[in-house]
């Protein structure tokens, strides 16, 4: 745990109502703290720690650090078993194929430019998985290679 890059006394939970109304340093230090409320932490917020960590470390080390991320989290606010493996790496991946195809410098531009991200988030990944991974027992616990067509 690393100490917070904020001022606490400024920080109200109850007032924030998105994930958006908070800046990236302290979007990502809040979640990786266990301090960013999980009402806070929908699919969008997903896609944007993804987007963060690709920025910073680039896919593979992205990918390693949103999967044990999200698994903490996952334990601190709930009973640790929604974490799915397979859609959190699949979800680092897609949202890495379309910065690359993108010249936003912030992930609100990006989201608005790639809409589908957010809102037919299930059709990209099932152009790539003929398996259900929201449901697999096998995708939750270990990563499972695309079976319809590859990320890369």
């Amino acid at each position: 745990m690393h100490m917070p890059c904020f001022n606490p006394q400024y920080w109200n939970k109850k007032s924030i109502k998105h994930h958006s109304e908070l800046g990236d340093v302290l979007f990502e230090s809040l979640f990786e703290q266990g301090d960013l409320p999980p009402s806070l932490f929908d699919h969008e917020a997903h896609l944007r720690l993804a987007w963060l960590y690709l920025k910073k470390y680039g896919e593979k080390k992205a990918v390693d650090k949103a999967c044990n991320e999200i698994r903490q989290f996952d334990k601190l606010h709930g009973k640790g078993d929604k974490f799915n493996t397979t859609l959190t790496v699949a979800a680092v991946k897609t949202v890495h194929h379309f910065m690359q195809k993108s010249d936003s410098t912030d992930f609100g531009a990006f989201i608005k430019e790639f809409p589908g991200l957010k809102f037919a988030f299930r059709a990209l990944l099932d152009q790539h998985y003929g398996i259900d991974i929201f449901s697999s027992e096998e995708a939750r616990v270990s990563y499972i290679e695309p079976d319809v067509l590859p990320f890369e």
